[in-house]
């Protein structure tokens, strides 16, 4: 599977139709929550994944981690080992100046691909809408 896209659920629509491969989107919600929270612990990212998933598709850990390390050879994230607490050390991350430019062009994008999305609802519905009259 291409990295950034995923199964939906078990990859089934409405009346178990195949939705395909479905974009997780993981790397703007990750920047836009390393810009919310300052810094953050690779676990507690993945605990606000959910909360703030834009396709509701589940993201295993490993995706997650693969992410925060590609986003920070990118330069959009830095870390650094935490080794404050009990337990082994853990690494903290942070957005960087990059990191947030980067988050707005990702802003850009979902805002084009939004007023996309809405076009082609438009579209379907007024073809439904012309099929009824039929």
């Amino acid at each position: 599977m291409p990295r950034g896209a995923c199964r939906q659920g078990r990859g089934r629509g409405p009346q178990g139709g195949d939705f395909g491969n479905i974009p997780r989107f993981i790397e703007p919600v990750v920047l836009l929550l390393l810009k919310k929270l300052g810094s953050a612990h690779g676990y507690q990212l993945a605990s606000e994944l959910p909360e703030h998933s834009l396709t509701g598709a589940v993201v295993d850990r490993g995706a997650l981690y693969r992410t925060l390390r590609q986003l920070e050879v990118g330069g959009h994230v830095t870390s650094d080992w935490d080794v404050s607490g009990h337990g082994p050390a853990k690494r903290l991350y942070r957005l960087t100046p990059g990191g947030e430019k980067f988050l707005q062009q990702w802003t850009r994008m979902i805002e084009q691909m939004a007023g996309a999305m809405g076009d082609f609802v438009t579209k379907v519905r007024d073809l439904d809408q012309q099929g009824d009259k039929k």
